[in-house]
């Protein structure tokens, strides 16, 4: 399975790039993964909704260029569904059964996801109706993914 991850920012923080940089290397065995960064846009405090807006769409054209046709897409949305590990771990097994292996999960910036790149998604995922700072779901993500290989080769991961 090759899995992309595709963020907007640049992790600076290095106790998050440590971590992912830790379970992208558990997923070694199980999946190649691509993290793949596209520039922020300036989002100042006191924006307007036509001004955030244009962030999104801005934002949502770097990471709809980084797609290719035939992947599947993850949107990671608040509004999305709601799942269980083994739920998570279902959908990749599924979709690596059915011939989708290339998956890719994408993660907004701080004023979230374009409407077109959310129309693009073929599902959307949510981790929880709170809202996570977007650098450290990167984190959480990658784990959960990890954890979904390891429920899938029945392989023994810490609950």
């Amino acid at each position: 399975m090759h899995i992309q991850i595709l963020t907007v920012g640049k992790l600076k923080e290095r106790y998050l790039v440590d971590g992912i940089a830790e379970y992208v290397k558990r997923l070694g065995p199980y999946a190649k993964v691509q993290m793949i960064e596209v520039p922020d846009e300036k989002a100042p405090e006191n924006m307007s909704p036509a001004e955030e807006q244009q962030v999104r769409v801005k934002e949502g054209e770097r990471l709809l260029a980084k797609l290719g046709a035939d992947v599947y897409v993850v949107a990671l949305a608040i509004d999305g569904e709601m799942w269980t590990s083994e739920q998570l771990a279902g959908s990749l097994d599924k979709l690596a059964t059915y011939g989708r292996s290339q998956v890719a999960f994408v993660i907004g910036g701080s004023l979230g996801l374009s409407s077109e790149l959310l129309r693009r998604a073929d599902m959307r995922l949510s981790f929880g109706r709170m809202t996570l700072p977007h650098q450290l779901m990167r984190l959480v993500l990658v784990e959960q993914i990890y954890r979904a290989m390891r429920i899938n080769r029945g392989e023994p991961y810490h609950k």
